[in-house]
């Protein structure tokens, strides 16, 4: 029996192979792109989860609320770890690491700089699952100087992972470092990645008692059945007892008068598993995702999904004409209803299991393209694993039910009698439930569209919005390889004429920068502590970066006393609430450095838009590493030659190397933009396959109309007329669906733009755009069938009557 209803079924997908083609097409597009997300979903959601104490580990965080601003920040100071595990039994064992710069080995003769480094505590191994293929884990960090190696850094350091008892010369650094360890290469899915981890026992300061310093990244291992956030209540008396007596050597006040001024600091603690996802602090060691843009793509499968099921549903229906006698026959012959349903339904399986083999095809040969548009590194490896295949035909299954199920409780429908009379319309009339189908495809369709044209639109905004300060032609070289050379290297770029000026600074105001907590209070109000952040540059930072004055002067070194002054950006001057002027005033920091304000200058973005500008105040400072220089319009290629020639003249130890400002600034964006672009595409598919629905109505009522049509051609009804008879009932649905989709797309692209903290207004515009959009693409794809069915020869319609 079951063979039969296969064998029916493949001679029915043969005999309309139009329609069954558009069927899987449409299907498999759906089901791919559903996989496609779904591997991105997964890949999201898997960050973290394969340490074996993952449900167990949290992650201890200093944050608050101070004025100017909030403090978050991912690492802690250095005795947090120990004083956790000393004070709470929850806590089974706490680690620590810290990032390690980017030192310089010598080996063998050749030189290496390293990005990806850390120094950890011994029981590092311990907390995290990272499997070593050499060396025992739990002394492999016991010792000064020892390290891991993953397998990439072993390869590249020696030409081999047998690398065990190898040495690694640190340029600067007497005693080698000696590897007593080989790691696999640590995953992907982790938010974090180093290829070397050194003892902490090789750090200076790793011991340090102080509780007014930070850069150690803390984790603790929750006993069996402890609840964090009953262990994140006790930590406000925890950071007390240990910072409180600390306070008043920092800040001129104890702990609870800092309190009451306003202060409201302390550590809390965030699950390992929502660090990805779910982490708004500083000091990031990965680019971290968003749980909102997990939740889009997941709601976005479904819509896509559900609307290719849908467009089976129209399409089956579609071509109940060309199956109406077969139906009535049957019936007359005996075949029960549940019968033909399950007739139906088999066709509607099968169906379902080519488009899901074509869409696995599809969703593998596109993969490569979506990793480029999403920035992952995705594979289809899991296929490989036999527990995935019974969830796919699980799928494939649910699928055919899901979209079968309507047609054949529609096509066994008819009653016998009347399809063999040729009035195929069952008993119930079903035009409300497809034009309802209709409505929501393109409710859909033009909410991704709005969406589309919102993140668009907003990133438009971020990249062209006046920052405070000329992006253009400005260069960021990295310099800090020449060493004592760097000057020299300065003062021969001040002197290429392609060159309009140069600054020496490490703080640029885009990407990766340095940061800091930089408290200070006005001489007079020795409570009012403020938090701003601190840069360091020389007297030609200002004028490079274009940045304008509101009051005051520039540093210049002809004032001997410039090393004690400081100049303010106005956020700074509302913060301390000088509103008299902020000239002259005196700012004295945690040291008791006294800063004399020389300067104000207007407010500039030095952070993303996704963040208020807050105070920031200016010192004059010697630095070296970091150059930034302005360029003249022209010969840029020339100029970038001539430097490098200039700079490996100079004997460094490492490449030449630079970046543009505006790249850095754009690339701050690298989340958004990504997510518009593939917004963009599924939108685009959406509406490729919610047209494949439309064609498949239209011609449902083509054939139910087609006796009225040839009478109106008989009656002088032209071919416009009819084609404008055909077209008003689905455009009234477009219609529908934008009123529809206008009031919620609104609502949930404020929401997205909430994040900003500088944002376009959504215009009336978008909606519009959206609409007409899909509307004339849609009406495209009805017009094709609805001029066919308009030129048709009436006579054909008409000769059984």
């Amino acid at each position: 029996m079951v063979y039969h209803s296969f064998k029916i079924a493949w001679r029915n997908l043969l005999r309309n192979r139009i329609f069954a083609a558009i069927n899987i097409v449409g299907l498999a597009i759906g089901l791919a792109a559903c996989l496609l997300i779904g591997l991105y979903v997964y890949d999201e959601w898997s960050y973290d989860r394969f340490h074996e104490k993952a449900d167990r580990i949290v992650r201890v965080v200093f944050g608050g609320t101070v004025p100017g601003g909030e403090i978050k920040e991912a690492n802690v100071m250095p005795p947090t770890a120990q004083a956790m595990v000393a004070a709470f039994p929850e806590v089974e064992m706490a680690t620590r690491f810290r990032t390690a710069g980017r030192p310089i080995f010598e080996i063998n003769g050749k030189l290496f700089q390293e990005e990806e480094m850390a120094f950890a505590d011994a029981n590092f191994f311990d907390v995290f699952s990272f499997q070593l293929i050499q060396g025992n884990p739990q002394q492999a960090l016991a010792a000064p100087y020892t390290a891991v190696v993953s397998e990439d850094a072993a390869r590249k350091f020696f030409g081999t992972t047998d690398a065990l008892g190898k040495e690694i010369a640190v340029r600067d650094d007497a005693t080698p470092i000696k590897v007593t360890g080989i790691m696999e290469n640590m995953p992907q899915n982790s938010h974090f990645h180093f290829d070397i981890v050194v003892s902490m026992a090789s750090f200076t300061g790793s011991a340090s008692t102080s509780w007014m310093e930070s850069g150690y990244y803390t984790y603790l291992v929750l006993r069996p059945g402890t609840d964090y956030r009953t262990l994140e209540s006790k930590l406000p008396e925890l950071f007390e007892k240990y910072a409180g007596p600390q306070f008043p050597a920092a800040f001129g006040m104890t702990y609870s008068e800092h309190r009451k001024a306003g202060n409201d600091i302390g550590l809390h603690l965030q699950p390992l598993t929502d660090i990805h996802l779910r982490s708004d602090v500083a000091d990031h060691l990965s680019t971290p995702g968003n749980i909102h843009y997990v939740y889009i793509f997941g709601v976005v499968a479904l819509f896509i999904l559900l609307i290719a099921s849908i467009n089976f549903m129209n399409l089956a229906t579609a071509s109940a004409s060309k199956r109406a006698k077969e139906v009535g026959m049957r019936k007359v012959l005996g075949s029960t209803r549940a019968a033909l349903t399950g007739q139906f339904f088999v066709e509607s399986l099968l169906l379902a299991f080519v488009a899901m083999a074509m869409a696995i095809g599809l969703a593998y040969g596109t993969l490569p393209l979506f990793n480029q548009l999403a920035g992952k590194a995705l594979s289809f490896d899991f296929l490989l694993h036999w527990q995935v295949w019974p969830a796919i035909l699980l799928v494939g299954v649910a699928v055919g039910l899901l979209a079968g199920g309507y047609p054949a409780i529609f096509l066994s429908a008819f009653k016998p009698a009347a399809t063999l009379k040729g009035k195929l319309t069952p008993a119930d009339n079903h035009l409300g439930l497809r034009s309802g189908l209709v409505i929501f495809q393109f409710f859909i369709s033009i909410g991704l569209m709005v969406a589309t044209t919102v993140v668009y639109r907003q990133l438009h905004y971020m990249q062209h919005k006046n920052l405070g300060y000329d992006k253009e032609h400005l260069l960021v070289l990295q310099t800090w390889p020449l060493g004592k050379n760097e000057a020299v290297f300065q003062q021969q770029l001040l002197l290429d004429p392609h060159i309009a000026q140069v600054t020496n600074s490490p703080f640029v105001p885009a990407g990766a920068s340095f940061s800091n907590n930089f408290f200070v209070h006005p001489l007079d109000a020795p409570s009012q502590w403020v938090k701003t952040l601190r840069y360091d540059v020389d007297e030609h930072y200002i004028p490079t970066l274009g940045i304008e004055l509101a009051a005051g002067r520039n540093f210049s070194k002809a004032f001997g006393t410039d090393s004690l002054s400081a100049i303010v950006n106005e956020a700074a001057v509302r913060a301390f609430g000088w509103a008299n002027g902020a000239l002259g005033q005196i700012l004295v920091n945690g040291d008791n450095r006294h800063l004399r304000v020389v300067g104000v200058v207007k407010d500039f973005h030095f952070r993303s838009l996704h963040e208020r500008i807050t105070p920031l105040v200016m010192v004059m400072n010697d630095n070296f590493g970091n150059l930034i220089v302005k360029a003249k319009p022209g010969n840029l290629a020339g100029l970038l030659q001539t430097m490098e020639e200039r700079y490996d003249a100079l004997h460094p130890d490492l490449p030449f190397s630079y970046s543009f400002l505006d790249e850095r600034i754009n690339n701050m964006y690298t989340v958004e933009r990504k997510t518009g672009t593939v917004l963009g595409v599924f939108a685009g598919l959406t509406i490729f396959v919610a047209c494949l629905g439309l064609l498949g109505l239209v011609t449902f009522m083509a054939h139910q109309r087609t006796k009225e049509i040839g009478v109106r051609k008989v009656l002088g009804a032209t071919v416009g007329g009819i084609v404008r008879l055909l077209i008003r009932d689905f455009a009234k649905l477009i219609g529908i669906a934008l009123v529809v989709a206008s009031p919620i797309s609104w609502w949930a692209m404020n929401n997205w733009l909430a994040d900003f903290a500088y944002r376009i207004d959504i215009q009336w515009w978008m909606f519009a755009v959206a609409g007409l959009a899909a509307g004339v693409i849609a009406l495209l794809t009805i017009s094709w069938q609805a001029v066919r069915a308009a030129m048709a020869n009436p006579v054909d319609s008409l000769r059984d009557e």
